[in-house]
């Protein structure tokens, strides 16, 4: 590790640390040229292996651009998408592999969109599945109320409202 000071090239550990529960680990260094001393921050490098074959570090800030641009014009905050995006990286992390494919990645944004916003979700869910028919559209919407029921009927017990309907 080369000092941000005088760029000596090796540095001293002093101290090590596990942060962010056990995902990283903060080291304090010193330089035994200029005495100064620094902190730095390591994590596993997470890869994303691409359908094109490429592979490329992960972001979550290219998995919350990408659920900010589903989201535009829904009321959902900054702070809703950056919790997202911890909620996903988490899930990824905890799989414990050095590459994920890309299409896991999209398929752990899913969970966490549905409950974030409906209608954001049949947005990004549209695109990220590639529907090609109001169908496609009427089946997600479809399995979306089937859940919200599923939700409902655990609890307050609506079943009679949706039996009537039915009948």
């Amino acid at each position: 590790m080369h000092c941000p000071f005088c760029r000596h090239p090796d540095t001293r550990v002093i101290d090590s640390r596990s942060t962010d529960d056990g995902a990283a680990i903060r080291r304090r260094r010193s330089c035994p040229v200029c005495e100064r001393r620094f902190t730095t921050q390591e994590t596993v490098l997470l890869m994303v292996a691409k359908r094109s074959g490429v592979t490329e570090p992960f972001s979550r800030t290219k998995i919350i651009a990408g659920v900010r641009r589903a989201c535009q014009g829904r009321p959902v905050s900054e702070d809703a998408l950056a919790k997202l995006g911890q909620q996903v990286e988490e899930e990824i992390r905890g799989r414990g592999l050095a590459e994920v494919p890309a299409h896991e990645i999209g398929l752990a944004i899913l969970g966490p969109m549905r409950d974030l916003d409906e209608v954001a979700y049949l947005h990004f869910a549209s695109v990220y599945r590639g529907f090609e028919s109001l169908s496609d559209f009427e089946a997600e919407i479809a399995s979306l109320r089937q859940d919200r029921e599923a939700e409902t009927d655990g609890g307050a017990g609506t079943g009679g409202r949706s039996g009537a309907a039915t009948g």
